[in-house]
């Protein structure tokens, strides 16, 4: 196993053993082979720097390299958009750690030998992201190699594979970024992922929520701070904006919109469907100090006379989110609210029992123009997971859940 720190600085000789130069930087061309080093640049002092590629490389070692061929075989470097720097592009830069569901710093790059008709081709193999390659790092140039190698032997590796790499990289001529899709950070739960976001630049920050898909967008932003939040969503490509607003919860989208300019929100508004669109300005009405502002407008309801067995059909049969469900609310024959059932009461009942049996006491509610120390008065007094916001009619227009208490208490 050999490491780029290693290499860097390495005198170089011809196939005559002529020194040629040092290495000074490896190109990886990721549209040729994305994990072979293609080219090595050696600088030769006040000399036109030259670059070797990878068939003219005979044999490879800390601090000496040797080619097959004769100097003047080699070509003057010319920079290239396309190669992909190690030292430059990867060497300190940040990556994203899906298993440590972190951003990390790439301290050094492991290189695996492989010979290929007389010349040694280099593989990076993964990057290392641990105190060995720091150790790498530090003492390079100022100690022996084997008491560097002895040193770093004292600490627990810590690598990501390469072809797990992702690069945080905002320069769209990086061919290597995000090389394994954004699938893999799908995968991770929103909360990691936007702990991850947070550790990023701005650029940085609207790349990776550019390249989500919309649910998974609107699950990181819900999990952002709202100036965070806001700040993205202003640079996003407007219907990729909206389409993310999509897949919000009704109350966070209101309140996202409510942060933006009122150019932007409006701009966002006309991009979203009616019915969302329509729903979003309902919200925007309200105070957001108030539980009309405070209040989800989707929520579950259903008429206190159906029985559980009636309820659990209709459940199945519609897209429900059910993991934020947690209390359904009941209509009497007015369509007005009479009562809520927590979920788990409604398992647990009788085929044929009724939700108007089931339903909990006392009866709370609250208008929409409640004040928020009323909300927190209420869900602290009764210890709920869930209260209905209901207007002058007594029809219930919403529902407060104890997330959305939380948030505002941490705000």
């Amino acid at each position: 196993m050999l490491y780029a720190t290693e290499l860097m600085g390495a005198k170089t000789y011809d196939a005559q053993g002529n020194y040629v130069g040092k290495i000074r930087e490896f190109f990886i061309e990721p549209a040729e082979q994305p994990n072979r080093i293609a080219h090595y640049l050696l600088s030769r002092g006040s000399f036109q720097p030259l670059v070797a590629r990878h068939d003219q490389v005979a044999s490879v070692a800390p601090g000496n390299v040797r080619l097959n061929v004769n100097e003047r075989l080699l070509e003057p470097y010319e920079p290239n958009e396309a190669w992909l720097a190690v030292q430059k592009d990867l060497l300190d830069q940040q990556i994203i750690d899906t298993s440590g569901r972190k951003v990390v710093r790439v301290n050094d790059v492991d290189l695996a030998e492989q010979r290929t008709n007389g010349s040694v081709e280099l593989r990076v193999t993964q990057v290392d992201v641990g105190l060995p390659g720091a150790v790498r790092r530090l003492f390079q140039g100022i100690a022996p190699q084997k008491f560097i190698r002895k040193v770093q032997g004292q600490f627990p590796p810590r690598s990501i594979r390469w072809e797990f790499v992702n690069l945080v990289e905002s320069d769209p001529l990086r061919r290597v970024k995000l090389r394994i899709t954004h699938e893999k950070l799908e995968d991770l739960h929103p909360a990691d992922l936007a702990d991850i976001v947070e550790d990023l630049s701005a650029a940085e920050r609207q790349g990776i929520i550019a390249s989500l898909d919309e649910e998974t967008a609107a699950e990181v932003l819900a999990e952002l701070d709202a100036r965070l939040t806001s700040q993205i969503v202003e640079k996003l490509d407007p219907e990729k904006a909206a389409d993310i607003l999509e897949e919000m919860a009704p109350d966070a989208a209101a309140d996202l919109l409510a942060d933006l300019p009122k150019e932007t929100s409006e701009e966002l508004l006309e991009e979203m469907p009616g019915h969302e669109a329509a729903e979003g300005r309902e919200l925007l009405e309200f105070d957001p100090s108030t539980a009309g502002g405070m209040m989800n407008s989707e929520f579950v309801f259903v008429g206190e006379r159906s029985t559980r067995d009636e309820v659990l059909k209709w459940m199945r049969e519609h897209d429900l989110n059910l993991d934020q469900l947690d209390t359904i609310v009941l209509l009497d024959h007015a369509a007005q609210f009479s009562g809520t059932v927590p979920v788990a009461r409604l398992l647990l009942a009788e085929p044929e029992q009724t939700l108007a049996e089931l339903k909990v006491e006392p009866l709370l509610s609250l208008p929409p123009d409640a004040s928020e120390r009323e909300v927190f008065e209420i869900f602290d007094k009764y210890n709920l997971r869930t209260l209905t916001v209901v207007d002058e009619d007594k029809l219930p227009i919403g529902a407060i859940s104890v997330d959305d208490v939380v948030s505002k208490l941490l705000k």
